[in-house]
């Protein structure tokens, strides 16, 4: 069959996505795993993991399923909180994920405790 040339429908993330990318981070976090660890798990790649979590890629309904079994959760626990998530500021929660991604990717123990150092300087804790 022949393609009639009509673009993609925009795959952009929406809030929802960020919200749902944030509760995978969390529970990958409470289960102690690293993002290696669980996309092994998941068979993707690391990289793509963090896409989700970062709210970067879409996650497809199937994705989604794998996610919940693997967590022994029900679907709809990974949209927990959207409601008053997606109302936050889509930019706040953007930018949150870039830092989030950024720390992900680093692998120096004296770099992300410098990190840590900047990041409590600046909101003065």
């Amino acid at each position: 069959m022949k393609k009639t040339g009509k673009k993609r429908a925009n795959r952009k993330a929406v809030s929802a996505d960020l919200v749902v990318g944030s509760k995978v981070r969390q529970l990958r976090a409470d289960a102690g795993l690293t993002l290696s660890e669980l996309a092994e798990a998941l068979g993707i790649s690391h990289q793509q993991l963090q896409k989700y979590e970062t709210g970067a890629n879409r996650i497809s309904a199937g994705m989604l399923y794998e996610l919940a079994r693997f967590f022994v959760i029900p679907v709809d626990q990974l949209f927990e909180g959207s409601d008053a998530e997606i109302s936050e500021d889509v930019e706040l929660i953007r930018a949150r994920r870039k830092c989030h991604a950024v720390v992900d990717r680093t692998d120096s123990k004296l770099k992300l405790e410098g990190m840590a150092k900047v990041l409590r300087a600046m909101s003065g804790d």
